[in-house]
């Protein structure tokens, strides 16, 4: 079984999210059946961006990285405190784990950002939310080689522009997780256009 650990802030958004809990979810249903996806945040409570409740599967420090394949990063809103999690001590630690580990860590929008705090994008290239230049320039600040692409991978790491390309990063998870075939017929049975 391959196991994604989904890592919660406060303050995430809700979309990029479900998007990773849909693609595994399809796939373990529907696909090679090999893929199963657990959260966990600082809290075991954590709010969405636009206050919605969420309830984690985990708390961080319960946490043994060498049980899991991957680490998926939704980004979140600055007004509702995403980057005091996304910050933190504990969010830097466990990212570095997952890389030190030659994990899968994929990121979309402003996930980037804990990625790039963490240390791991120091002189690496990366991208975050583009529509919004002030973002681009704060990731260039923190030591990125800012792309301007939807989706950059840069070795194990996947950052992305915007929400629009979250179920792009959640597909290419997948594909990283098993394989081309698997992940477009997975595409197709939820109704979005293979490669």
């Amino acid at each position: 079984m391959k196991k994604v650990l989904l890592l919660l802030a406060e303050g995430f958004e809700i979309f990029e999210a479900s998007a990773f809990i849909d693609v595994m979810g399809w796939n373990l249903l529907e696909g090679s059946k090999n893929t199963q996806l657990y959260s966990c945040g600082l809290k075991r409570e954590i709010k969405s961006t636009f206050n919605q409740k969420f309830v984690v599967d985990f708390l961080i420090d319960e946490i043994n990285v060498n049980d899991y394949d991957a680490i998926a990063i939704p980004g979140g809103f600055e007004e509702y405190n995403f980057y005091n999690d996304a910050y933190s001590e504990k969010f830097s630690e466990i990212i570095n784990s997952f890389y030190k580990e030659g994990k899968i860590i994929a990121s979309i929008c402003t996930g980037a950002f804990p990625v790039a705090k963490s240390g791991i994008l120091n002189n690496k290239n990366g991208t975050t939310y583009n529509l919004n230049p002030v973002r681009l320039d704060n990731l260039k600040n923190m030591g990125v080689n800012v792309i301007n692409k939807p989706i950059v991978e840069e070795g194990n790491i996947i950052t992305s522009w915007n929400p629009s390309t979250a179920m792009d990063v959640a597909f290419l998870l997948l594909e990283r997780l098993t394989n081309t075939e698997n992940t477009n017929s997975i595409r197709e049975k939820m109704g979005f256009t293979s490669l």
